[in-house]
């Protein structure tokens, strides 16, 4: 479970303590062995999925640190301003968003001139070499089978159709043998449909839990392929 402590927020008036999402949401409750968070651009997923990994001290492997504003002091602090309560005590985590994917598969083709066994972990080949989509399939494929927590940022932006339904059938597979936690931000509509995931949504305030067919994305993409000329009139 996260909780968020509105009683430590900083401020009120800068981002991301500024956003209703937060300011009226009392905690998150993770029962589902998968857990996604869905909702328009800008409206917090990735923020709080990043508050996580750092209030859990799972690393984010970025080039560059610091904040994205510098008039903005409080923009990275909301893992400051949560509690996340375990259920089984803690555990080792990976945090993992496609846009800072490239600069890990960098660090370890490094790390394997060193030590080349440290590639074994991640498909025993480099992760450069390969395809958006296959380095990230193989990553997962190896990474997810260790107990931990899994955080996921729009996991499916290298990955087609085909390659998402691959990660749904190891999302399946790893969480029958219940070592894993997995937290996902997505906008897929493939991946929202795992069964007996729990979608949360953040379009509304406060952030809460909703049906797979009442979110936007199953709706918008249902009334597009059953009636493509409406969308398409005009273009």
């Amino acid at each position: 479970m996260i909780q968020f402590l509105h009683d430590t927020f900083p401020t009120t008036t800068y981002y991301p303590f500024n956003l209703d999402i937060f300011t009226r949401t009392d905690s998150i409750a993770f029962e589902s062995p998968v857990t996604f968070f869905m909702g328009e651009n800008g409206t917090g997923k990735s923020t709080l999925l990043r508050a996580i990994a750092k209030h859990c001290h799972i690393h984010i492997w970025e080039e560059r640190t610091g904040h994205r504003d510098p008039k903005n002091p409080f923009e990275d602090l909301l893992h400051e301003n949560i509690r996340v309560e375990w259920t089984d005590g803690r555990v080792a985590g990976s945090y993992f968003a496609s846009e800072i994917f490239r600069h890990f598969a960098e660090v370890l083709d490094g790390w394997s001139r060193v030590d080349p066994g440290c590639r074994d972990y991640f498909g025993n080949g480099s992760l450069v070499v390969k395809s958006h989509g296959q380095s990230h399939m193989s990553f997962f494929e190896n990474r997810f089978r260790r107990k931990g927590l899994y955080l996921l940022d729009e996991p499916e932006n290298a990955l087609s159709p085909t390659r998402q339904l691959e990660l749904l059938r190891l999302l399946g597979e790893i969480s029958r043998q219940g070592n894993a936690q997995f937290i996902i931000a997505t906008h897929s509509p493939i991946l929202l449909a795992f069964p007996q995931a729990d979608i949360y949504s953040f379009d509304a305030s406060p952030i809460r839990r909703i049906a797979y067919e009442d979110t936007d994305y199953f709706r918008i993409y249902r009334d597009f392929l059953n009636n493509r000329a409406k969308y398409l009139e005009g273009i």
